[in-house]
């Protein structure tokens, strides 16, 4: 069964007023989605204008329903500047921001209407890649919603709740945190049925006094499952007895284990790893599974085992997912791009760094790592980043370009042979990334999400993805 598209508006003008209490002025058009951005905002999308760190939405209002947005969601008290230029719902609060709170308000409504089977995913490393991994085998069968991006967030995640359609089958949450007790209230938006740790790494350590401090954090997760629901926990991580507390003292009916633990419920038995792919021979609750996952490395192959236990606890179907595990690697051509330009910290770098090695590049190919600031590491940063020279020769690592004041010094602790360029933005660094890539290569772009990589990864599929050129296929590596 495949993925549908429901005819059915994702609002309707009664349960827009309902959820958030607001009162609406002038017809809608028919809500089809939700947005805070005018810059991705699609026709029909709902518009909030909630007020971020340095910009306020009121001021993007008009240009959103010039954009054709549905409506837009604005403060009571600054709705009469927008008469005339299209629907808006007017709403209040006691809050700093009432279009924040109406945001969280219909993200409620959206989860209490759902009668989706609905996961959350949290962990120091690969939870976005998990979280896209599950979206694509459970959207083979069935509708499936999940977060985009890394919208794990205050603002992410409800969000993501309030585009849930109704007849959604499935839905899976990035949960993310930078400091203790951010999970607790995106979780019990969420309310999930199951509850995914994929692990725990000394990662946002500038915030935490220890490695078991971040388990306690990453434990918050299992305080929203809904009673009888399924804790899934990574057995082979050294902050398991930690994380299991946690489950124990949740609501949770049953507590699933992953890894290659002798006593895990969902346990690699084997795992080849090959240049471009890897197959794992796997029991996942006593039956056996064997698959192959189109993106190589060993940290990809274990957190597959955490969306097979997912897949099980949901009811779904192990073989049809073990299927749709080995399309994760997208096309086909003349060289390979690894998109994990949404986040880093020192851990998920050596771990890419690792991917990359096993990626088999052409006959004059070469292996690129691109690499932006880690950001959120304290006083040790400048250490954090210099120490990963290491892990770039182990990886034979053949071109290192770097963005970013904390990135200069990896660039510098390299031999000049492995120095690509070294920049102070990723966009200073578009330039020379597009002129060193050539047929055969595999480049990884990666780096703390506010140094804006992406921008990179979309020049580079801009330039090498149009007809005639170079094919860049994109790894689901993350």
């Amino acid at each position: 069964m495949t993925q549908t598209q429901s005819d059915m508006p994702l609002w309707t003008p009664e349960a827009l007023e309902a959820a958030t209490g607001g009162t609406l002025h002038g017809v809608p058009k028919p809500i089809t989605g939700a947005s805070i951005d005018t810059r991705s905002l699609q026709p029909g999308d709902l518009f909030f204008a909630i007020r971020g760190a340095a910009r306020d939405g009121h001021d993007f209002v008009r240009d959103a329903l010039s954009r054709g947005a549905g409506a837009a969601v604005v403060a009571a008290g600054r709705a009469p500047e927008f008469a005339g230029n299209g629907a808006v719902l007017a709403v209040s609060g006691e809050g700093d921001d009432p279009v924040l709170d109406a945001m969280r308000a219909l993200g409620l409504a959206a989860r209490a209407r759902a009668r989706a089977g609905i996961v959350a995913v949290t962990g120091s490393v690969g939870k976005t890649g998990t979280k896209e991994a599950l979206r694509h085998v459970l959207s083979a069968q069935g509708r499936t919603h999940a977060s985009i991006a890394s919208y794990n967030n205050h603002w992410g995640v409800p969000l993501t709740l309030a585009r849930m359609p109704a007849d959604a089958e499935y839905g899976v949450f990035e949960i993310g945190m930078n400091h203790p007790r951010e999970i607790v209230p995106l979780v019990a938006m969420v309310r999930p049925d199951i509850a995914l740790v994929i692990t725990v790494e000394p990662v946002h350590i500038e915030h935490f006094a220890s490695l078991s401090a971040i388990a306690d954090a990453k434990g918050e997760i299992f305080s929203g499952l809904r009673p009888g629901g399924t804790a899934i926990l990574n057995r082979d991580n050294p902050s398991f007895s930690r994380l299991l507390a946690h489950a124990q003292a949740s609501k949770a009916g049953r507590v699933v284990t992953f890894g290659e633990h002798p006593e895990a419920d969902v346990r690699a038995l084997r795992i080849v790893l090959r240049p471009d792919l890897s197959v794992v021979d796997a029991r996942v609750m006593g039956i056996p599974v064997t698959y192959q996952l189109g993106t190589p490395g060993r940290h990809t192959a274990m957190n597959s085992l955490g969306v097979m236990a997912v897949v099980h606890a949901l009811g779904a179907d192990l073989a049809m997912a073990a299927l749709s595990l080995a399309a994760l690697r997208i096309g086909e051509g003349e060289a390979f791009l690894v998109d994990e330009s949404y986040n880093a910290n020192p851990a998920s770098i050596r771990a890419a760094l690792a991917t990359l090695a096993a990626i088999e590049t052409g006959p004059r190919g070469r292996r690129i790592a691109v690499l932006g600031d880690m950001l959120e590491l304290g006083a040790a940063g400048e250490d954090h980043h210099r120490d990963l020279g290491p892990a770039v020769e182990a990886a034979g690592i053949d071109l290192v370009f770097t963005a970013g004041p904390l990135m200069r010094h990896l660039f510098e602790a390299l031999p000049m042979s492995r120095r690509g360029t070294c920049a102070a933005t990723s966009s200073e660094l578009l330039d020379s990334v597009l002129g060193t890539l050539r047929a055969g290569d595999a480049v990884m772009v990666k780096g703390s999400n506010s140094i804006r990589m992406g921008r990179i990864v979309e020049a580079l599929k801009a330039r090498y993805a149009n007809p005639g050129q170079a094919d860049l296929p994109q790894a689901i590596a993350r």
